[in-house]
């Protein structure tokens, strides 16, 4: 064989065995992610096929399963208190894909998790339809709906999370305006007109605030304040008074900050009067004590600049 011919033929092997080392990579390395790709039709019918596993709160499932006419898509997603609960579970939707719970857990609640291979092994022997797995919640009913009502009762963009500080359990999670998931959890286009109607709101009822907007922390921030002062010296008895007046004038400014208990109990309150009704000259007396580095030093020590 002449040279030219040999380097056509190393070529085509050489391309040969590239295509087949790809093959082999798609089918073994890629192929979980390939499987339960988004974009990928059997994943939106395999999802629906069955009914989905539910996401329980209290004990108490918020969301639900039931029977459609479609042949591709047997089941359909339905929601208890949908728009009360979206921050939480997201949307599993027919036409949109899953978000949030649905999504992070989709292959729980669909079923499609190998931790289920025996279940689903013990199904087909005992005739027991298929179904997903349940995902359990630390959402506390109350504490969810006392946030949810706080901010539709006043009309207000916003958001209220709740924590355990104990474990670091999420209590509530709260966004305002919000959606109900079922209206756009199937195919039809009037659906999908729904959703569509939903992203271009100005008020941004798909956007979950406590996840995903950024916020000044208001008055949360004066306990880091507090600590920061107790830490450094700047405050050594949360009983005695400060020299803090109120109003208080801001630095390098002519305005004056007042409080909403009033200049009578705040003006020169101690630590611990300050604390207890909110008094913003307190705490921005000593923040301004403190200064940017010492608030920065404990600011990252409850995990700020992580």
């Amino acid at each position: 064989m002449n040279r030219p011919l040999r380097h056509i033929a190393i070529f085509c092997g050489l391309l040969v065995l590239a295509l087949l080392l790809r093959a082999n990579w798609l089918q073994h390395v890629d192929r979980q992610e390939l499987a339960q790709h988004e974009h990928n039709a059997r994943v939106r019918f395999e999802r629906f096929s069955t009914p989905r596993g539910d996401i329980i709160v209290g004990g108490k499932a918020i969301t639900g399963s039931k029977e459609t006419d479609s042949r591709d898509y047997a089941f359909r997603r339905t929601n208890k208190d949908g728009a009360m609960y979206a921050p939480v579970t997201g949307y599993a939707s027919q036409a949109r894909g899953t978000s949030l719970l649905e999504r992070t857990y989709d292959s729980v609640l669909s079923g499609q998790d190998d931790r289920f291979a025996f279940r689903h092994a013990k199904d087909v022997l005992t005739g027991q339809p298929r179904r997903g797995g349940d995902v359990i919640t630390t959402i506390d009913a109350k504490a969810q709906k006392a946030g949810y009502k706080g901010l539709t009762d006043l009309g207000a963009r916003g958001a209220v999370v709740a924590l355990d500080p104990s474990t670091g359990k999420v209590l509530a999670l709260v966004s305002t305006p919000s959606y109900d998931p079922e209206v756009f959890a199937g195919i039809s286009f009037e659906e999908s007109d729904r959703f569509t109607a939903l992203e271009k709101k100005k008020d941004k009822p798909l956007a979950n605030r406590p996840l995903r907007e950024t916020y000044p922390p208001g008055s949360t921030f004066k306990i880091l304040t507090a600590a920061a002062a107790l830490e450094h010296g700047v405050v050594t008895d949360v009983d005695a008074k400060t020299d803090a007046v109120s109003p208080y004038p801001l630095p390098l400014s002519t305005n004056k900050i007042g409080s909403e208990a009033g200049d009578a109990v705040c003006s020169k309150a101690s630590m611990k009067t300050a604390m207890q009704y909110s008094c913003n000259n307190v705490f921005l007396d000593a923040a301004a004590e403190l200064g940017e580095d010492r608030m920065r030093e404990t600011a990252e020590k409850f995990g700020f600049n992580e």
